[in-house]
């Protein structure tokens, strides 16, 4: 086996996934970005749920609007409900764990704000429970998925954003998750500050 070559085709193979997922995601992540700057700016907050990795790009996001991103501004509301232990591990005790993020959402959720859910997958059964709960509060929801949204996308409303990005292969998926979550810390920045270029 050719490390040098294999770790060259991986990088390759994350470039051209990238390229190709810009046009499937401009118009859609133009519209979360302007989606959850509405949500900040009227008081709201974004919550943000996912599995494995996705719980680490979810924590990831919250991070980023909470502190910042790449230009100084003051904190902005966001909420990883996957780093609570002593929550998630009741909720998964005493109920089940498809609503570890639901419960979350019913209790912390209003009017207004955005459900933030990651699944690479579309499948995730306790972030599909949350987008039900999010619905219920009158939430919108940004979902970002891939492999053809799985059922995630059939549970969206019309005033859902949907990112899927068009691949397959997880590891891809989650690396163009990556590039869709700092875009959208960027827009929200650029939106909030008045950035032009």
């Amino acid at each position: 086996m050719d490390l040098i070559e294999r770790i060259s085709r991986q990088f390759q193979d994350s470039a051209q996934t990238k390229l190709a997922a810009v046009d499937a995601l401009a118009a859609p992540l133009a519209d979360a970005i302007e989606a959850m700057t509405q949500c900040l700016l009227n008081n709201g907050k974004i919550l943000a749920c996912g599995n494995g990795g996705s719980a680490a790009d979810a924590q990831h996001f919250a991070a980023e609007l909470l502190n910042r991103f790449e230009m100084e501004r003051p904190p902005l509301a966001a909420v990883a409900l996957t780093t609570d232990s002593s929550t998630l591990t009741s909720i998964a005790n005493d109920y089940d764990y498809g609503q570890v993020f639901s419960k979350q959402v019913r209790a912390l959720g209003q009017p207004g704000d955005v459900l933030l859910a990651i699944s690479t997958s579309g499948n995730s059964p306790n972030v599909m429970q949350a987008i039900d709960a999010a619905h219920e509060r009158d939430m919108r929801v940004v979902a970002l998925t891939g492999k053809g949204g799985g059922r995630m996308g059939e549970q969206l409303r019309p005033d859902d954003v949907h990112l899927c990005v068009p691949a397959d292969r997880t590891a891809r998926i989650q690396e163009v998750h990556l590039l869709t979550l700092h875009c959208l810390c960027d827009g929200i920045d650029c939106l909030l500050l008045g950035v032009e270029e």
